[in-house]
Protein backbone atom coordinates (compact mmCIF):
# COMPACT_ATOMS: atom_id res chain seq x y z
CA UNK A 1 0.00 0.00 0.00
CA UNK A 2 1.55 3.43 -0.73
CA UNK A 3 1.92 6.09 2.04
CA UNK A 4 -0.39 8.66 0.32
CA UNK A 5 -3.33 6.09 0.28
CA UNK A 6 -2.66 5.54 4.13
CA UNK A 7 -2.13 8.96 4.70
CA UNK A 8 -5.25 9.37 3.13
CA UNK A 9 -7.13 6.62 5.52
CA UNK A 10 -5.76 7.82 8.90
CA UNK A 11 -7.13 11.45 8.06
CA UNK A 12 -10.28 10.08 6.70
CA UNK A 13 -10.58 8.16 10.68
CA UNK A 14 -9.94 11.54 12.05
CA UNK A 15 -12.40 13.50 10.52
CA UNK A 16 -15.43 11.09 10.97
CA UNK A 17 -14.74 10.15 13.97
CA UNK A 18 -15.35 14.17 15.11
CA UNK A 19 -18.87 14.35 12.78
CA UNK A 20 -19.80 11.08 13.77
CA UNK A 21 -19.69 11.74 17.68
CA UNK A 22 -21.05 15.17 17.22
CA UNK A 23 -23.74 13.50 15.37
CA UNK A 24 -24.48 11.17 17.76
CA UNK A 25 -23.97 13.36 20.92
CA UNK A 26 -26.65 15.73 19.27
CA UNK A 27 -29.21 12.63 18.63
CA UNK A 28 -28.92 11.59 22.12
CA UNK A 29 -29.80 14.96 22.98
CA UNK A 30 -32.70 15.44 20.99
CA UNK A 31 -34.06 11.65 20.26
CA UNK A 32 -34.47 9.35 23.30
CA UNK A 33 -34.83 6.69 20.57
CA UNK A 34 -31.32 6.85 19.19
CA UNK A 35 -29.90 3.09 19.90
CA UNK A 36 -28.68 3.09 23.14
CA UNK A 37 -24.82 2.12 22.48
CA UNK A 38 -24.85 0.00 25.80
CA UNK A 39 -22.25 -2.54 24.79
CA UNK A 40 -18.43 -2.09 25.66
CA UNK A 41 -15.84 -1.01 23.60
CA UNK A 42 -14.64 -3.30 20.53
CA UNK A 43 -17.34 -5.85 21.44
CA UNK A 44 -18.98 -4.79 17.87
CA UNK A 45 -15.74 -6.40 16.33
CA UNK A 46 -14.81 -5.28 12.86
CA UNK A 47 -15.76 -6.22 9.61
CA UNK A 48 -14.57 -9.08 7.63
CA UNK A 49 -13.84 -8.99 3.75
CA UNK A 50 -17.13 -10.72 3.44
CA UNK A 51 -19.27 -7.43 5.53
CA UNK A 52 -19.72 -10.20 8.86
CA UNK A 53 -18.61 -8.34 11.77
CA UNK A 54 -15.97 -10.03 13.43
CA UNK A 55 -12.21 -10.01 12.39
CA UNK A 56 -10.86 -9.35 9.13
CA UNK A 57 -11.16 -12.84 7.48
CA UNK A 58 -13.42 -14.54 9.44
CA UNK A 59 -16.63 -14.40 11.23
CA UNK A 60 -17.33 -14.16 15.27
CA UNK A 61 -20.68 -14.65 17.02
CA UNK A 62 -20.76 -11.11 18.32
CA UNK A 63 -23.35 -9.25 17.06
CA UNK A 64 -22.41 -6.02 14.68
CA UNK A 65 -22.80 -2.29 16.58
CA UNK A 66 -23.52 -1.55 19.71
CA UNK A 67 -26.89 -1.90 20.49
CA UNK A 68 -27.87 -3.53 23.42
CA UNK A 69 -30.67 -6.38 23.67
CA UNK A 70 -33.49 -3.33 23.84
CA UNK A 71 -31.72 -1.25 20.97
CA UNK A 72 -30.00 -1.93 17.31
CA UNK A 73 -26.58 -0.75 15.92
CA UNK A 74 -25.22 -0.24 12.23
CA UNK A 75 -21.54 -0.19 10.73
CA UNK A 76 -20.34 1.08 7.61
CA UNK A 77 -16.47 -0.39 6.28
CA UNK A 78 -14.45 0.12 3.83
CA UNK A 79 -11.37 -2.47 3.69
CA UNK A 80 -7.82 -2.34 0.76
CA UNK A 81 -6.04 -5.32 0.72
CA UNK A 82 -3.18 -5.66 -1.35
CA UNK A 83 -0.39 -8.54 -2.09
CA UNK A 84 2.43 -8.49 -4.68
CA UNK A 85 0.09 -9.35 -7.88
CA UNK A 86 -3.45 -8.58 -6.59
CA UNK A 87 -5.33 -6.12 -4.50
CA UNK A 88 -8.94 -6.42 -2.95
CA UNK A 89 -11.59 -3.22 -2.32
CA UNK A 90 -14.15 -4.42 0.03
CA UNK A 91 -17.29 -2.18 1.13
CA UNK A 92 -20.28 -2.64 2.87
CA UNK A 93 -22.54 -2.20 6.04
CA UNK A 94 -24.04 -4.39 8.50
CA UNK A 95 -27.40 -4.30 11.09
CA UNK A 96 -27.39 -5.35 14.60
CA UNK A 97 -30.87 -5.77 16.16
CA UNK A 98 -31.81 -6.68 20.14
CA UNK A 99 -27.94 -8.15 19.96
CA UNK A 100 -29.32 -11.23 18.41
CA UNK A 101 -29.90 -10.89 14.54
CA UNK A 102 -27.17 -9.74 12.22
CA UNK A 103 -27.87 -8.82 8.54
CA UNK A 104 -25.02 -7.23 6.08
CA UNK A 105 -24.38 -6.55 2.66
CA UNK A 106 -20.80 -6.34 1.01
CA UNK A 107 -19.04 -5.86 -2.43
CA UNK A 108 -15.27 -6.92 -3.43
CA UNK A 109 -13.81 -5.71 -6.21
CA UNK A 110 -10.56 -8.12 -6.93
CA UNK A 111 -8.20 -7.07 -9.76
CA UNK A 112 -4.72 -8.41 -10.91
CA UNK A 113 -1.91 -5.57 -10.85
CA UNK A 114 0.65 -7.50 -11.78
CA UNK A 115 2.56 -10.12 -14.13
CA UNK A 116 0.27 -12.31 -16.63
CA UNK A 117 -2.90 -11.53 -15.35
CA UNK A 118 -2.33 -7.67 -14.94
CA UNK A 119 -5.67 -6.03 -15.67
CA UNK A 120 -7.62 -8.71 -14.37
CA UNK A 121 -10.79 -8.13 -12.35
CA UNK A 122 -13.43 -9.67 -10.63
CA UNK A 123 -16.46 -8.48 -8.48
CA UNK A 124 -18.49 -9.83 -6.06
CA UNK A 125 -21.77 -9.46 -3.92
CA UNK A 126 -22.04 -10.87 -0.44
CA UNK A 127 -25.52 -11.02 1.54
CA UNK A 128 -25.06 -12.46 5.18
CA UNK A 129 -27.04 -13.30 7.96
CA UNK A 130 -25.57 -14.14 11.59
CA UNK A 131 -28.21 -15.40 14.49
CA UNK A 132 -27.02 -15.45 18.56
CA UNK A 133 -28.31 -18.74 19.50
CA UNK A 134 -26.27 -19.02 23.23
CA UNK A 135 -24.50 -17.66 25.83
CA UNK A 136 -22.88 -14.26 25.93
CA UNK A 137 -19.32 -13.45 25.28
CA UNK A 138 -18.84 -10.77 27.47
CA UNK A 139 -21.33 -10.89 30.43
CA UNK A 140 -21.04 -15.21 31.31
CA UNK A 141 -17.43 -14.54 32.90
CA UNK A 142 -18.27 -16.89 35.35
CA UNK A 143 -18.81 -19.68 33.35
CA UNK A 144 -17.08 -21.07 29.97
CA UNK A 145 -19.88 -20.77 27.99
CA UNK A 146 -18.59 -19.00 24.63
CA UNK A 147 -21.63 -17.01 22.85
CA UNK A 148 -22.17 -18.77 20.00
CA UNK A 149 -23.86 -17.96 16.82
CA UNK A 150 -24.66 -19.36 13.50
CA UNK A 151 -24.62 -17.46 9.84
CA UNK A 152 -25.17 -17.62 6.34
CA UNK A 153 -23.49 -15.91 3.34
CA UNK A 154 -25.19 -16.08 0.37
CA UNK A 155 -22.36 -14.85 -2.69
CA UNK A 156 -23.42 -14.22 -6.30
CA UNK A 157 -19.81 -13.89 -8.68
CA UNK A 158 -20.25 -11.74 -11.35
CA UNK A 159 -17.50 -13.10 -13.56
CA UNK A 160 -14.32 -12.16 -15.45
CA UNK A 161 -13.90 -8.77 -16.66
CA UNK A 162 -10.55 -6.36 -17.90
CA UNK A 163 -8.10 -8.60 -19.60
CA UNK A 164 -10.48 -11.18 -19.90
CA UNK A 165 -14.61 -11.13 -20.28
CA UNK A 166 -16.15 -14.77 -19.40
CA UNK A 167 -17.83 -16.38 -16.53
CA UNK A 168 -15.89 -18.02 -13.69
CA UNK A 169 -16.87 -21.42 -14.64
CA UNK A 170 -14.15 -20.53 -17.52
CA UNK A 171 -11.65 -21.19 -14.68
CA UNK A 172 -12.70 -24.68 -14.02
CA UNK A 173 -15.73 -23.34 -11.36
CA UNK A 174 -18.75 -25.18 -11.62
CA UNK A 175 -20.87 -22.64 -10.27
CA UNK A 176 -20.67 -18.80 -10.28
CA UNK A 177 -23.29 -18.77 -7.12
CA UNK A 178 -22.67 -20.12 -3.52
CA UNK A 179 -23.87 -19.85 0.39
CA UNK A 180 -20.78 -20.47 2.70
CA UNK A 181 -22.79 -21.69 5.88
CA UNK A 182 -20.88 -21.06 9.77
CA UNK A 183 -20.93 -21.68 13.13
CA UNK A 184 -19.18 -19.87 15.29
CA UNK A 185 -18.06 -19.41 19.04
CA UNK A 186 -16.51 -16.14 20.85
CA UNK A 187 -15.51 -15.60 24.28
CA UNK A 188 -14.05 -12.70 25.93
CA UNK A 189 -11.85 -13.05 28.91
CA UNK A 190 -11.96 -9.73 30.53
CA UNK A 191 -9.75 -10.93 33.48
CA UNK A 192 -7.35 -12.49 31.00
CA UNK A 193 -8.03 -9.47 28.67
CA UNK A 194 -8.23 -12.20 26.02
CA UNK A 195 -10.73 -12.55 23.01
CA UNK A 196 -10.77 -16.22 21.56
CA UNK A 197 -12.92 -17.33 18.86
CA UNK A 198 -13.25 -20.92 17.25
CA UNK A 199 -15.56 -20.87 13.74
CA UNK A 200 -16.51 -23.78 11.50
CA UNK A 201 -17.65 -23.40 8.11
CA UNK A 202 -19.42 -25.34 5.36
CA UNK A 203 -18.03 -24.37 2.54
CA UNK A 204 -17.47 -25.00 -1.84
CA UNK A 205 -15.89 -21.70 -2.48
CA UNK A 206 -12.94 -20.76 -4.55
CA UNK A 207 -10.72 -18.22 -2.55
CA UNK A 208 -14.06 -16.97 -1.20
CA UNK A 209 -16.07 -17.52 -4.00
CA UNK A 210 -13.93 -14.69 -5.93
CA UNK A 211 -13.32 -17.65 -8.66
CA UNK A 212 -16.48 -19.32 -8.38
CA UNK A 213 -17.68 -22.40 -6.33
CA UNK A 214 -16.80 -25.98 -6.83
CA UNK A 215 -14.25 -27.58 -9.40
CA UNK A 216 -12.58 -30.22 -11.00
CA UNK A 217 -11.19 -31.67 -7.99
CA UNK A 218 -14.14 -31.10 -5.80
CA UNK A 219 -17.53 -30.15 -6.04
CA UNK A 220 -19.33 -30.81 -2.58
CA UNK A 221 -19.06 -28.62 0.33
CA UNK A 222 -16.40 -29.23 2.90
CA UNK A 223 -16.46 -28.07 6.91
CA UNK A 224 -13.55 -25.92 7.33
CA UNK A 225 -11.67 -24.54 10.77
CA UNK A 226 -11.15 -20.75 11.46
CA UNK A 227 -10.31 -18.78 14.49
CA UNK A 228 -8.97 -15.41 16.14
CA UNK A 229 -6.84 -14.89 19.20
CA UNK A 230 -6.51 -11.55 20.57
CA UNK A 231 -5.09 -9.61 23.24
CA UNK A 232 -6.92 -6.36 24.66
CA UNK A 233 -3.92 -3.51 25.81
CA UNK A 234 -6.40 -1.34 26.41
CA UNK A 235 -9.48 -0.82 26.41
CA UNK A 236 -8.79 0.89 22.51
CA UNK A 237 -6.26 -1.60 21.35
CA UNK A 238 -6.58 -5.04 20.31
CA UNK A 239 -3.55 -7.07 18.71
CA UNK A 240 -3.83 -10.17 17.32
CA UNK A 241 -3.73 -13.31 14.71
CA UNK A 242 -6.13 -15.17 12.54
CA UNK A 243 -6.57 -18.03 10.33
CA UNK A 244 -8.72 -19.30 8.14
CA UNK A 245 -7.97 -23.07 6.25
CA UNK A 246 -10.15 -23.52 2.68
CA UNK A 247 -10.91 -25.77 0.15
CA UNK A 248 -9.14 -26.73 -2.90
CA UNK A 249 -11.15 -26.99 -5.38
CA UNK A 250 -9.64 -26.05 -8.45
CA UNK A 251 -6.95 -27.84 -10.58
CA UNK A 252 -5.78 -24.15 -11.93
CA UNK A 253 -5.34 -22.73 -8.41
CA UNK A 254 -3.05 -24.32 -5.72
CA UNK A 255 -5.11 -22.46 -2.60
CA UNK A 256 -4.12 -22.83 0.55
CA UNK A 257 -5.04 -21.06 3.79
CA UNK A 258 -5.26 -17.43 4.74
CA UNK A 259 -3.27 -16.00 7.73
CA UNK A 260 -3.02 -12.26 9.26
CA UNK A 261 -1.65 -10.79 12.36
CA UNK A 262 -3.20 -7.47 13.17
CA UNK A 263 -4.02 -4.61 15.46
CA UNK A 264 -7.12 -2.72 15.75
CA UNK A 265 -7.66 0.79 17.10
CA UNK A 266 -10.91 1.43 18.33
CA UNK A 267 -10.86 5.78 19.10
CA UNK A 268 -14.27 5.74 20.21
CA UNK A 269 -17.18 3.20 19.97
CA UNK A 270 -17.97 5.18 16.49
CA UNK A 271 -14.98 4.35 14.42
CA UNK A 272 -12.05 1.54 14.10
CA UNK A 273 -9.06 1.04 12.27
CA UNK A 274 -7.40 -1.77 11.48
CA UNK A 275 -3.94 -2.22 10.04
CA UNK A 276 -3.03 -5.89 9.49
CA UNK A 277 -0.16 -8.00 7.73
CA UNK A 278 -2.10 -10.76 5.67
CA UNK A 279 -0.41 -13.83 4.16
CA UNK A 280 -3.30 -15.09 1.59
CA UNK A 281 -0.80 -18.46 0.02
CA UNK A 282 -1.29 -19.41 -3.33
CA UNK A 283 -3.69 -17.17 -5.85
CA UNK A 284 -4.25 -19.07 -9.39
CA UNK A 285 -0.18 -20.15 -9.15
CA UNK A 286 1.98 -21.03 -11.05
CA UNK A 287 0.10 -18.37 -14.00
CA UNK A 288 1.01 -15.59 -11.39
CA UNK A 289 4.39 -13.88 -11.08
CA UNK A 290 4.97 -14.56 -7.29
CA UNK A 291 3.47 -18.24 -7.48
CA UNK A 292 3.10 -18.51 -3.20
CA UNK A 293 3.65 -15.43 -1.92
CA UNK A 294 0.64 -13.41 -1.92
CA UNK A 295 1.06 -11.50 1.48
CA UNK A 296 0.50 -7.75 1.73
CA UNK A 297 -1.06 -5.01 3.87
CA UNK A 298 -4.50 -4.66 5.11
CA UNK A 299 -6.37 -1.47 6.27
CA UNK A 300 -9.86 -1.39 7.20
CA UNK A 301 -11.59 1.42 8.23
CA UNK A 302 -15.09 1.03 9.83
CA UNK A 303 -17.79 3.67 11.44
CA UNK A 304 -21.10 3.26 13.00
CA UNK A 305 -23.25 3.17 16.38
Amino acid sequence: MNRHRLTQLMLATAIVAGSVNSTAALAQDSNSAYPDMGKLLATGGISTVEGAGGGGITPWALIAGYGTQDSYGANVHYTYLSTQDFALDTYGAALGLFDRVELSVAKQKFRANNGPLNGLTIEQNIVGVKVKIAGDAVYDQDSWMPQIAVGAEYKTNSGLTGLLNAPVTALGAKHTKGTDYYVAATKIFLDQSVIADLTVRATEANQMGLLGFGGDLNNSYKAEIEGSLGYLFSKNWIAGTEYRHKPRNLAADKEGAYYDAFVAWFPSKNVSLTLAYANLNSIVAPVTKNEDRQHGLYLSLQTGF
